[in-house]
């Protein structure tokens, strides 16, 4: 694999760089070498190609579960497509389109309390994510910014912090834990899957809407995908367990802002786990690339559908 990378030892400095930047010392990266050929490289070389044969800029969707580690995975292949490839790349995450506060306030009022949490399909600004991704890959491309969204503030970056784009890029990684999701049959959505949906969503309101915005409007940008990266977690637990250590990170970083308790988390992905279960179900099947991650969080196989 070494031989089959321009640059490699280059490759390798700005990863492990990169990784030394991101650990947490309860949970260092394991292997890094071993991940870095046995998946970072030819993920990065599948890109690369896909690219090459269109000769156009390609979207590759990278889904998962909550702290499954797509910013993460995110940033080390665009690393790779840099230094390798020489591919400019741009990231941007679901999330950073999340309507504003005051968007989902009415949305409360209107559909269902449930649609203040944000993060699930219909909390989204769809029109302004159709547009960027559209845009990103338009021939007549042009500058412009893309939002970005202050989780500590449940809220909107002033555009002062929004990313601006002055350049078409080759390779966009569109992120985000729903990316790529399909609608469930009307038939999956009649009982309750946890306690959240027992005691708030007893007509099925949220969850219908949901479903609605999945096979309208997210299906339109979900379409725009070339190519879809699933991270398959072990089971649903997990996605607890890991979002927690995700927290730990932000209480790390955050500089004192506002970050959830181990309760609110708890309480937080119970909104996730009706479609986390669905994706499980359906997306090892019709992902481009299947990477399985084992209990250890761990990167544990790749395939290539």
């Amino acid at each position: 694999m070494e031989n089959s990378c321009i640059n490699y030892q280059k490759v390798k400095r700005k990863y492990l760089k990169f990784l030394n930047s991101q650990e947490v010392m309860s949970e260092p990266f394991r292997d890094k070498l071993g991940q870095l050929n046995k998946f970072y490289l030819p993920i990065s070389k599948m890109i690369k190609e896909e690219f090459i044969r269109k000769k156009k800029t390609r979207v590759i969707g990278l889904t998962g579960g909550q702290g499954t580690g797509k910013s993460t995975i995110s940033n080390i292949l665009k690393i790779i497509l840099k230094e390798a490839y020489k591919l400019e790349t741009v990231i941007f995450s679901i999330d950073d389109f999340y309507k504003t506060l005051d968007e989902r306030k009415i949305m409360s009022k209107k559909i269902s309390t449930l649609f203040l949490t944000r993060g699930v399909p219909g909390t989204h600004d769809t029109k302004m994510l159709h547009d960027c991704i559209k845009n990103l890959k338009n021939n007549r491309f042009k500058k412009f910014m893309i939002p970005k969204f202050d989780k500590s503030i449940d809220d909107r970056f002033l555009k002062n912090r929004w990313l601006k784009v002055k350049k078409k890029p080759n390779i966009v990684i569109f992120e985000g834990w729903c990316v790529g999701t399909t609608p469930q049959k009307k038939k999956d959505l009649f009982n309750p899957l946890n306690k959240l949906e027992k005691q708030k969503d007893k007509k099925k309101i949220w969850r219908n809407k949901v479903n609605f915005e999945l096979k309208k409007n997210y299906k339109k940008i979900f379409n725009l995908i070339d190519k879809l990266i699933f991270l398959k977690v072990p089971s649903f637990k997990y996605v607890f367990k890991w979002r927690l250590l995700q927290e730990k990170k932000l209480r790390i970083t955050s500089k004192g802002k506002k970050t959830m308790s181990d309760n609110q988390i708890k309480n937080f992905i119970m909104y996730y786990e009706r479609l986390t279960k669905h994706m499980l179900n359906i997306l090892p099947k019709t992902a481009d690339t299947v990477i399985s991650i084992d209990k250890k969080h761990r990167l544990r196989s790749i395939r290539f559908n």
